[in-house]
């Protein structure tokens, strides 16, 4: 995987690939992007708010197809995946409790759950954490593994003020299992958007690669309009490093093959962007049956057409439109926007990048619109 990513600024990161001529970098920070996996566990009592919270993190109501059931139907000590229906790279694993039994050895349980594959960990709860936990937790961290979290679960039945007495008990019995500054998240499996979740996947962000940060990123369900700007940034980001690549490629003599790469890319990238910001059908049927509304009000809020449908023919009539546009672009602010190597190709640079960034902030702006309005009935 390119080291294009390891910076804390990805825009910035791929800007200083390109000024400093590594495309190669840049076409992989691009791949990896579009098609980037990540693996998250959930480790914990196979109850209804664990199937309900795995669901939530894929969009998906408890009814519908490749919803985790409860009582789940696996084996005490089976590991169980279940992938996210819109993003194949988006994988949860649902892993047995940790034993409660002494002595406990955490280094075997982390083998034979195949610890080492996922890029996160919750450890989850929905009274106290169980004190073998916190042993799990701190052979992670003394093998370098420090994307491992504990979530209390708020239970439907709990009253206002449980879930924050029970995260007081929680970090005294973690404190006196050796854990220095536990950090407890409260998360109410069918709200995400409530309670510490947030401030969860800030930390995350932090915590993981920053390739796999996007991935995450991107693979979860439009919860809320902060959520819906951060999809919108990386997109752009993406887009920024889409463009710099058909400036290169529109460099190379060879006639048509520059509007070729150009649409087949953008194809790719509004594509994910459709499904990342909920906007196809059946993300958008879902969202308002979980919400009790109707189905149209929902879709009659998507007043962009790649945000109903993304098709070759579209995204061609926008890149069209966006070259033809550069004609009366200043030179002066075009050249300040291009990256050095694409100069000399600066028409395909800029149409792409005012194109796509043009069609990313329609897209989102619908995400934004059908998110409020979910919102407004769910209260």
């Amino acid at each position: 995987m390119a080291d294009v990513f390891k910076s804390l600024n990805l825009l910035e990161t791929l800007k200083e690939s390109i000024e400093s001529n590594k495309l190669s970098e840049v076409k992989d920070a691009v791949e990896d992007l579009l098609i980037s996996r990540i693996n998250l566990a959930l480790v914990g009592d196979r109850g209804e708010e664990k199937a309900s919270f795995m669901n939530s993190l894929r969009g998906l109501g408890p009814g519908d197809e490749g919803a985790a059931p409860s009582p789940s139907p696996a084996a005490p000590e089976e590991v169980a995946g279940y992938p996210n229906p819109k993003h194949p790279d988006f994988r949860l694993w649902d892993l047995p409790p940790v034993p409660t039994t002494s002595p406990f050895k955490p280094e075997e349980y982390m083998d034979r759950v195949k610890f080492p594959r996922y890029n996160a960990v919750f450890i989850t709860f929905t009274q106290t954490p169980q004190p073998n936990s916190a042993a799990l937790f701190l052979e992670a961290h003394s093998l370098q593994r420090h994307t491992v979290y504990f979530i209390l679960l708020a239970a439907v039945a709990d009253s206002e003020k449980a879930p924050e007495e029970k995260r007081k008990v929680s970090v005294e019995v973690l404190r006196a299992r050796g854990v220095t500054q536990p950090k407890v998240y409260i998360v109410k499996p069918s709200t995400l958007e409530k309670f510490d979740f947030p401030d969860l996947l800030e930390d995350m962000s932090r915590d993981l690669p920053e390739i796999r940060a996007h991935a995450l990123l991107l693979a979860l369900p439009t919860l809320t309009s902060n959520l819906v700007t951060q999809k919108k940034e990386a997109f752009k980001a993406l887009v920024w490093a889409a463009a710099s690549l058909s400036g290169g490629m529109s460099a190379i003599p060879v006639p048509l093959v520059a509007s070729m790469v150009d649409s087949s890319v953008a194809v790719r990238i509004l594509t994910k962007a459709q499904l990342s910001l909920c906007l196809d059908d059946e993300s958008v049927e879902r969202l308002a049956r979980q919400r009790g509304a109707e189905p149209a009000r929902f879709k009659g809020l998507r007043t962009c057409a790649l945000s109903v449908e993304v098709t070759k023919g579209e995204v061609k009539k926008q890149l069209a439109a966006a070259e033809k546009d550069l004609a009366t672009a200043s030179p002066k602010l075009l050249e300040m926007a291009i990256p050095r190597h694409a100069r000399s190709a600066s028409r395909s640079f800029a149409a792409m990048l005012q194109a796509l960034n043009a069609a990313i902030d329609d897209m989102a702006a619908d995400a934004e619109k059908i998110t409020a309005a979910a919102f407004e009935e769910g209260k």
